[in-house]
Protein backbone atom coordinates (compact mmCIF):
# COMPACT_ATOMS: atom_id res chain seq x y z
CA UNK A 1 0.00 0.00 0.00
CA UNK A 2 1.07 3.47 -0.79
CA UNK A 3 -0.31 7.05 0.08
CA UNK A 4 -1.51 6.55 -3.14
CA UNK A 5 -3.92 4.26 -2.25
CA UNK A 6 -8.02 4.82 -1.74
CA UNK A 7 -10.82 2.92 -0.48
CA UNK A 8 -11.30 1.65 -4.21
CA UNK A 9 -8.11 1.77 -5.66
CA UNK A 10 -4.80 -0.47 -3.73
CA UNK A 11 -1.76 1.19 -5.21
CA UNK A 12 1.41 -0.29 -4.49
CA UNK A 13 4.91 1.75 -6.55
CA UNK A 14 7.45 -0.80 -7.30
CA UNK A 15 10.47 1.13 -8.63
CA UNK A 16 9.03 3.20 -11.02
CA UNK A 17 5.69 1.67 -11.48
CA UNK A 18 3.19 2.66 -9.54
CA UNK A 19 0.02 -0.92 -9.47
CA UNK A 20 -3.03 -0.01 -9.23
CA UNK A 21 -5.47 -3.18 -7.84
CA UNK A 22 -9.20 -2.48 -8.41
CA UNK A 23 -10.58 -3.44 -5.08
CA UNK A 24 -14.50 -3.37 -4.98
CA UNK A 25 -15.52 -6.70 -4.68
CA UNK A 26 -16.78 -8.93 -6.08
CA UNK A 27 -16.63 -7.95 -9.39
CA UNK A 28 -14.86 -4.50 -9.25
CA UNK A 29 -17.59 -2.18 -10.70
CA UNK A 30 -17.36 1.29 -11.22
CA UNK A 31 -18.66 4.09 -9.09
CA UNK A 32 -18.50 7.27 -9.18
CA UNK A 33 -16.40 7.60 -6.02
CA UNK A 34 -13.72 5.12 -7.98
CA UNK A 35 -13.65 6.92 -10.86
CA UNK A 36 -12.88 10.07 -9.71
CA UNK A 37 -10.35 8.21 -7.71
CA UNK A 38 -8.73 7.19 -10.82
CA UNK A 39 -8.70 10.39 -12.84
CA UNK A 40 -6.99 12.03 -9.64
CA UNK A 41 -4.43 9.38 -9.20
CA UNK A 42 -3.65 9.86 -12.21
CA UNK A 43 -3.35 13.17 -12.17
CA UNK A 44 -1.04 13.00 -8.88
CA UNK A 45 1.14 10.21 -10.75
CA UNK A 46 1.60 12.59 -13.87
CA UNK A 47 3.10 14.83 -11.06
CA UNK A 48 5.83 12.42 -9.51
CA UNK A 49 8.87 12.42 -11.39
CA UNK A 50 9.79 8.92 -9.72
CA UNK A 51 7.02 7.41 -11.93
CA UNK A 52 7.28 6.12 -15.08
CA UNK A 53 4.89 3.37 -15.68
CA UNK A 54 1.40 2.11 -14.51
CA UNK A 55 -0.45 -1.41 -14.17
CA UNK A 56 -3.89 -1.93 -13.54
CA UNK A 57 -5.35 -5.46 -12.91
CA UNK A 58 -8.11 -6.44 -10.66
CA UNK A 59 -7.72 -7.85 -7.16
CA UNK A 60 -8.68 -12.19 -6.95
CA UNK A 61 -8.68 -14.24 -10.23
CA UNK A 62 -11.87 -14.14 -11.58
CA UNK A 63 -12.68 -9.54 -11.99
CA UNK A 64 -10.98 -7.51 -13.93
CA UNK A 65 -13.81 -5.08 -13.64
CA UNK A 66 -17.27 -6.12 -14.79
CA UNK A 67 -17.61 -2.39 -15.69
CA UNK A 68 -20.79 -0.39 -14.21
CA UNK A 69 -23.06 -1.42 -11.99
CA UNK A 70 -26.36 -1.40 -13.60
CA UNK A 71 -28.33 -0.53 -10.50
CA UNK A 72 -27.09 3.13 -11.07
CA UNK A 73 -29.07 2.96 -14.10
CA UNK A 74 -32.26 0.89 -13.09
CA UNK A 75 -34.68 4.19 -12.21
CA UNK A 76 -34.12 5.53 -15.92
CA UNK A 77 -32.58 8.68 -14.72
CA UNK A 78 -31.03 10.79 -17.18
CA UNK A 79 -29.14 13.07 -14.97
CA UNK A 80 -27.47 10.28 -13.48
CA UNK A 81 -26.38 8.83 -16.68
CA UNK A 82 -25.02 12.32 -17.51
CA UNK A 83 -23.12 12.12 -14.50
CA UNK A 84 -22.04 8.74 -14.50
CA UNK A 85 -20.73 9.36 -18.41
CA UNK A 86 -19.08 12.62 -17.73
CA UNK A 87 -17.30 10.91 -14.85
CA UNK A 88 -16.51 7.96 -16.80
CA UNK A 89 -14.78 10.58 -19.33
CA UNK A 90 -12.84 11.91 -17.16
CA UNK A 91 -11.23 8.88 -16.21
CA UNK A 92 -10.75 7.07 -18.55
CA UNK A 93 -9.39 9.73 -20.95
CA UNK A 94 -6.92 11.38 -17.73
CA UNK A 95 -5.64 7.58 -17.94
CA UNK A 96 -5.28 7.79 -22.06
CA UNK A 97 -3.17 10.73 -21.63
CA UNK A 98 -1.22 9.58 -18.93
CA UNK A 99 2.42 11.12 -19.32
CA UNK A 100 3.94 7.30 -18.99
CA UNK A 101 3.44 4.25 -20.06
CA UNK A 102 0.35 2.45 -18.79
CA UNK A 103 0.07 -0.94 -18.77
CA UNK A 104 -3.26 -3.30 -18.54
CA UNK A 105 -2.89 -7.26 -16.40
CA UNK A 106 -6.15 -8.33 -17.41
CA UNK A 107 -6.61 -11.25 -14.72
CA UNK A 108 -9.99 -12.40 -16.19
CA UNK A 109 -13.44 -11.05 -17.23
CA UNK A 110 -13.30 -7.38 -18.42
CA UNK A 111 -16.42 -6.31 -19.62
CA UNK A 112 -18.14 -2.92 -20.61
CA UNK A 113 -16.36 -0.30 -18.75
CA UNK A 114 -13.65 -2.99 -17.32
CA UNK A 115 -12.57 -3.36 -20.88
CA UNK A 116 -12.85 0.07 -21.28
CA UNK A 117 -10.62 1.46 -18.87
CA UNK A 118 -7.46 -1.53 -20.39
CA UNK A 119 -8.78 -0.04 -23.61
CA UNK A 120 -7.65 3.26 -22.64
CA UNK A 121 -4.11 1.76 -21.72
CA UNK A 122 -1.44 1.89 -23.53
CA UNK A 123 -0.47 -2.13 -23.45
CA UNK A 124 -2.58 -4.91 -22.85
CA UNK A 125 -1.68 -8.14 -21.24
CA UNK A 126 -4.15 -11.04 -20.86
CA UNK A 127 -4.46 -13.85 -18.74
CA UNK A 128 -5.38 -16.82 -20.35
CA UNK A 129 -8.89 -17.29 -18.93
CA UNK A 130 -9.69 -14.03 -19.40
CA UNK A 131 -12.60 -12.17 -21.35
CA UNK A 132 -13.46 -9.11 -23.06
CA UNK A 133 -16.99 -8.13 -24.13
CA UNK A 134 -18.53 -4.69 -24.87
CA UNK A 135 -22.14 -6.16 -23.79
CA UNK A 136 -24.12 -2.78 -22.87
CA UNK A 137 -26.62 -2.93 -26.20
CA UNK A 138 -27.76 -6.17 -24.67
CA UNK A 139 -29.68 -3.93 -22.00
CA UNK A 140 -30.21 -0.99 -23.73
CA UNK A 141 -26.99 1.04 -23.88
CA UNK A 142 -23.97 1.91 -25.13
CA UNK A 143 -20.08 2.01 -24.62
CA UNK A 144 -19.70 5.52 -23.46
CA UNK A 145 -16.22 5.81 -21.75
CA UNK A 146 -14.48 5.34 -25.04
CA UNK A 147 -15.02 2.08 -25.94
CA UNK A 148 -16.69 2.62 -29.43
CA UNK A 149 -13.94 4.31 -30.52
CA UNK A 150 -10.47 3.01 -28.86
CA UNK A 151 -11.87 -0.44 -29.91
CA UNK A 152 -12.35 0.39 -33.37
CA UNK A 153 -8.63 1.86 -33.36
CA UNK A 154 -7.12 -1.20 -32.14
CA UNK A 155 -9.34 -4.31 -33.52
CA UNK A 156 -10.54 -2.31 -36.53
CA UNK A 157 -13.95 -1.54 -37.77
CA UNK A 158 -15.24 -4.69 -38.30
CA UNK A 159 -14.72 -6.86 -35.36
CA UNK A 160 -15.27 -3.75 -32.91
CA UNK A 161 -18.81 -4.39 -34.46
CA UNK A 162 -19.08 -7.66 -33.89
CA UNK A 163 -18.39 -7.01 -30.43
CA UNK A 164 -20.25 -3.73 -29.89
CA UNK A 165 -23.46 -4.51 -32.47
CA UNK A 166 -23.61 -8.44 -31.92
CA UNK A 167 -22.43 -8.79 -28.84
CA UNK A 168 -19.53 -11.31 -29.00
CA UNK A 169 -17.23 -11.90 -26.66
CA UNK A 170 -13.33 -12.96 -26.91
CA UNK A 171 -11.05 -15.09 -24.81
CA UNK A 172 -7.85 -14.54 -24.62
CA UNK A 173 -6.60 -16.13 -28.04
CA UNK A 174 -8.86 -14.81 -29.97
CA UNK A 175 -7.75 -11.25 -28.11
CA UNK A 176 -4.44 -11.67 -29.04
CA UNK A 177 -5.34 -12.64 -32.51
CA UNK A 178 -7.21 -9.57 -33.77
CA UNK A 179 -5.06 -6.97 -31.71
CA UNK A 180 -7.03 -6.43 -28.87
CA UNK A 181 -4.16 -7.43 -26.82
CA UNK A 182 -0.30 -7.40 -27.09
CA UNK A 183 -0.11 -10.90 -24.92
CA UNK A 184 -1.50 -13.43 -23.18
CA UNK A 185 -0.18 -15.46 -20.58
CA UNK A 186 -0.83 -18.32 -17.94
CA UNK A 187 -3.45 -17.40 -15.23
CA UNK A 188 -2.29 -15.29 -12.51
CA UNK A 189 1.16 -14.07 -14.11
CA UNK A 190 -0.64 -10.93 -15.62
CA UNK A 191 0.68 -8.47 -12.83
CA UNK A 192 4.29 -10.20 -12.73
CA UNK A 193 4.28 -10.20 -16.78
CA UNK A 194 2.73 -6.39 -16.47
CA UNK A 195 5.12 -5.09 -13.84
CA UNK A 196 8.43 -6.95 -16.06
CA UNK A 197 7.27 -5.03 -18.99
CA UNK A 198 6.84 -1.72 -17.05
CA UNK A 199 10.64 -2.19 -15.63
CA UNK A 200 11.74 -2.21 -19.17
CA UNK A 201 10.25 1.54 -19.68
CA UNK A 202 12.41 2.40 -17.04
CA UNK A 203 15.44 2.29 -18.91
CA UNK A 204 14.15 4.66 -21.39
CA UNK A 205 14.45 8.17 -20.84
CA UNK A 206 11.13 9.28 -19.23
CA UNK A 207 11.24 12.43 -20.74
CA UNK A 208 11.75 11.10 -24.75
CA UNK A 209 9.12 8.51 -23.80
CA UNK A 210 6.59 10.96 -23.37
CA UNK A 211 7.35 12.81 -26.14
CA UNK A 212 6.75 9.48 -28.57
CA UNK A 213 3.71 8.52 -26.81
CA UNK A 214 1.94 11.68 -27.72
CA UNK A 215 3.43 11.57 -31.24
CA UNK A 216 1.58 8.06 -31.62
CA UNK A 217 -1.52 8.90 -30.11
CA UNK A 218 -1.63 12.15 -32.57
CA UNK A 219 -2.86 9.86 -35.67
CA UNK A 220 -5.95 9.57 -34.17
CA UNK A 221 -6.88 13.30 -34.85
CA UNK A 222 -4.09 14.37 -37.01
CA UNK A 223 -3.48 13.54 -41.02
CA UNK A 224 0.03 11.94 -41.01
CA UNK A 225 1.69 15.15 -42.96
CA UNK A 226 1.06 17.18 -39.93
CA UNK A 227 2.15 15.07 -37.92
CA UNK A 228 5.43 14.20 -38.77
CA UNK A 229 6.31 18.22 -38.70
CA UNK A 230 5.20 18.22 -35.27
CA UNK A 231 7.55 14.74 -34.60
CA UNK A 232 10.71 16.60 -36.36
CA UNK A 233 10.24 19.48 -33.41
CA UNK A 234 9.64 17.36 -31.38
CA UNK A 235 12.97 15.57 -31.75
CA UNK A 236 14.72 19.36 -31.12
CA UNK A 237 12.77 20.29 -28.43
CA UNK A 238 14.50 17.02 -26.57
CA UNK A 239 17.76 18.85 -26.86
CA UNK A 240 16.48 21.06 -24.21
CA UNK A 241 16.34 18.19 -21.52
CA UNK A 242 18.77 17.16 -19.64
CA UNK A 243 17.82 13.30 -20.15
CA UNK A 244 18.84 13.93 -23.88
CA UNK A 245 22.34 15.04 -22.61
CA UNK A 246 22.62 12.35 -20.11
CA UNK A 247 21.68 9.52 -22.67
CA UNK A 248 24.15 10.61 -25.40
CA UNK A 249 27.08 10.98 -22.70
CA UNK A 250 25.98 7.57 -21.24
CA UNK A 251 26.02 5.47 -24.44
CA UNK A 252 29.32 7.58 -25.35
CA UNK A 253 30.54 6.16 -21.15
CA UNK A 254 29.26 3.00 -21.70
CA UNK A 255 27.29 3.00 -18.84
CA UNK A 256 23.96 3.00 -17.99
CA UNK A 257 21.77 6.54 -17.83
CA UNK A 258 20.46 8.00 -14.81
CA UNK A 259 17.23 9.59 -15.64
CA UNK A 260 16.22 12.59 -13.91
CA UNK A 261 12.42 13.29 -16.39
CA UNK A 262 13.70 16.50 -16.92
Amino acid sequence: MSDYSSQFLRVEVIAHTAVVTFNNPPAHTWTAQSLADLRDLILKLNKDKDIYALVLTGDGSKFFSAGADLNVFADGDKQIAAEMSDIFGQAFETLANFGGVSIAAINGYAMGGGLEVALACDIRISEQHAVMALPEASVGLLPCAGGTQNLALLVGEGWAKRMILCGERLDADKALKVGLVEEVVAQGEGKSAAIALAAKVAKQSPVAVTACKRLIQKNRIMPINKVLIQERQAFVDLFDSLDQKEGVQAFLDKRKPVWQNK
